[in-house]
């Protein structure tokens, strides 16, 4: 059966995929004991297993009728799943603030800015995203994220973990307006991290399979991994 589609203008909360898996895996729960719950208990015939793990990896967001099912699966408050702004459309509803204002502020047109919002894809110039940072108190991740830079970050990030990280400094340094050294300690502190989770999960036994499953886990948390361990430099 497939997912309704979401209202339109009634996107749901921003979602906070990483506790979500966090406390099915501590619950002992697959996503298929999951979906199921949601079918049998709360009446969502269209959970399938795939759209529990796509949910968890960030690829689709739940609507809020699924958000508050997923928490009585879950056994926690709606509250707990409700992660912090990710778009533009988040950030600013999070500020209280008219489309209208940003508009104005940034110096768009109201309409290229509503578009820019609907599909969040960023188009400003640099001047106009300094002014949007500013306007809706956006920090460097928020900044990176709601400009659309984040997909490129991961991507880079997955590919200095797995292969060398120094080919990749360039690149993330582009991204990220961070100072060149620090951007260097970080993804080989990542490397470090990945590679070494890797050889600690085949050493103990875990297999091909258990390996797999937990780089999957770090790759997808890899932005929040990145903005973690640069908070830790001094």
């Amino acid at each position: 059966m497939r997912r309704p589609p979401a209202l339109p203008n009634q996107p749901g909360p921003p979602f906070d995929n990483l506790t979500a898996r966090r406390l099915r895996v501590a619950l002992g729960m697959g996503p298929e004991h999951v979906a199921y719950g949601l079918r049998v208990s709360y009446g969502l015939p269209y959970v399938a297993p795939d759209l529990v793990v796509a949910w968890e990896r960030g690829i689709v967001c739940p609507t809020s009728p699924e958000l508050t099912a997923l928490a009585g699966v879950l056994w926690c408050s709606p509250g707990e799943l409700i992660g912090r702004p990710r778009t533009l459309r988040e950030h600013r509803v999070a500020r209280g603030i008219a489309p209208e204002d940003v508009a104005r502020a940034v110096g768009l047109e109201l309409l290229a800015y509503l578009a820019m919002e609907e599909h969040d894809e960023w188009r400003g110039t640099d001047r106009q995203s300094t002014a949007l940072a500013d306007l809706l108190e956006l920090n460097l991740p928020d900044f990176v994220a709601v400009t659309g830079r984040e997909k490129r970050l991961a991507e880079c990030l997955r590919g200095a973990v797995g292969t060398r990280w120094q080919a990749y400094v360039r690149q993330v340094a582009k991204i990220v307006p961070l100072d060149r050294r620090l951007v260097e300690e970080t993804l080989m502190d990542l490397h470090r991290q990945y590679q070494g989770q890797m050889v600690s999960t085949l050493t103990w036994g875990g297999g091909g399979e258990r390996s797999g499953e937990a780089g999957q886990e770090f790759l997808d948390e890899i932005v929040e991994r990145f903005w973690e361990a640069v908070d830790r430099r001094p």
